[in-house]
């Protein structure tokens, strides 16, 4: 099977061979860093351009077709003008919190990339309670959301954070036993031992009935907590203008455009990791041919595979479904997807104890 693990401990061992331990850990995490700001400016581009096809591909329409072939470098133009256009700083507003809201979001979202397994030895650290950390990463998003609406002296912004911050804190409960379910059947919060314990098979199909449900509470769940259509009350053109961020232009913009972005990828990441497998091949049971046989593709493959399948199911929400109101919104978290979640973990966990799963 693929592995990167020899690549990165050559890696470390050349560091810590040729330097002092202190000066080798930085320069670690000095890589770290740039690898993740590479993959943060690639999401960007491809996601936005992702989405573009996507809505056009539904729509029945060219979308992006003049610059660069098939219009591929539509999203390098948008970016130049973010970085070119300035920065518009408001009267009355708070200048500490409006220029920390932004890097706040997205310090968030870097730090939740640190449990993903990205491929078969290839992770940033493998911390044995990796569920947890980025269940309780994530919900600081909502600090740095309600710190911009509050800060930007706008009623409309202030309006969207709190909606935003209503629809984040209510739709985590359900994620987060979604994301309990899994970790019930697995015995472990540790990432690479969740991945593990799909070789034989992936917990949505060996889960039996609780992981599917899990599955689709997850999705609908993670769809919600990144702002999305149809749960986009916190960003809501026809009312809000542009929601919480109505007064940032410029690069502050650009950087809860890029977060929103990146945010999908992660909670899909997530949901592959738990669900699908992360980078672990298809396998099936004792089928050891057929098992050989996935083995071949290479794990990055497997996992990026898996994101932006899931990644292809949000947009598809996105184009499909009509804006929820946010009574409808609040009224389907609390009444129908945390009373099925909270059956479904006791379902999970009697399943767990009496090993019924495959």
């Amino acid at each position: 099977m693929f592995s990167l693990e020899d690549i990165t401990q050559s890696v470390h061992n050349w560091l810590y061979e040729t330097m002092n331990p202190t000066l080798a850990l930085m320069v670690e995490f000095a890589i770290i860093g740039v690898l993740v700001i590479a993959l943060f400016a690639f999401l960007g581009l491809v996601l936005v351009m992702m989405e573009r096809k996507v809505s056009s591909w539904m729509q029945l329409r060219l979308g992006p077709n003049r610059i660069g072939p098939w219009g591929w470098f539509q999203t390098v133009a948008d970016t130049l003008k973010l970085i070119v256009k300035e920065g518009m700083t408001p009267n009355n507003v708070d200048r500490l919190l409006f220029n920390l809201a932004p890097i706040l979001v997205i310090i968030v979202s870097m730090v939740i990339m640190a449990p993903l397994m990205f491929a078969k030895g290839f992770q940033i650290w493998d911390i044995n309670i990796g569920v947890l950390f980025v269940s309780a990463v994530s919900s600081l998003s909502v600090i740095g959301i309600l710190m911009a609406g509050w800060a930007s002296n706008n009623k409309y912004s202030l309006l969207g954070a709190m909606r935003s911050g209503a629809q984040i804190v209510s739709y985590e409960l359900s994620a987060g036993l979604s994301m309990l379910t899994i970790v019930v059947l697995t015995g472990s919060l540790k990432v690479s031992d969740i991945i593990q314990a799909q070789e034989t098979g992936w917990w949505l199909f060996k889960g039996h009935i609780p992981a599917i449900i899990a599955f689709v509470i997850f999705i609908i769940a993670a769809t919600a907590e990144t702002n999305r259509a149809p749960f986009d009350m916190a960003e809501a053109e026809s009312e809000l203008t542009a929601g919480f961020h109505t007064e940032y232009s410029g690069m502050k913009f650009a950087l809860f455009f890029l977060a929103e972005y990146v945010n999908i990828f992660v909670v899909c990441a997530i949901g592959a990791t738990l669900f699908l497998g992360g980078w672990m091949p298809f396998h099936v049971g004792n089928w050891e041919q057929f098992n050989h046989i996935m083995d071949y593709i290479p794990t990055p493959i497997w996992f990026f595979g898996k994101t932006f399948f899931l990644i292809f199911v949000i947009m598809w929400f996105r184009w499909t479904f009509p804006r929820l109101r946010i009574d409808q919104l609040l009224n389907l978290e609390w009444k129908y997807l945390l009373p099925i979640s909270i059956v479904n973990i006791l379902l999970v966990t009697v399943i767990a104890l009496a090993g019924w799963h495959f």
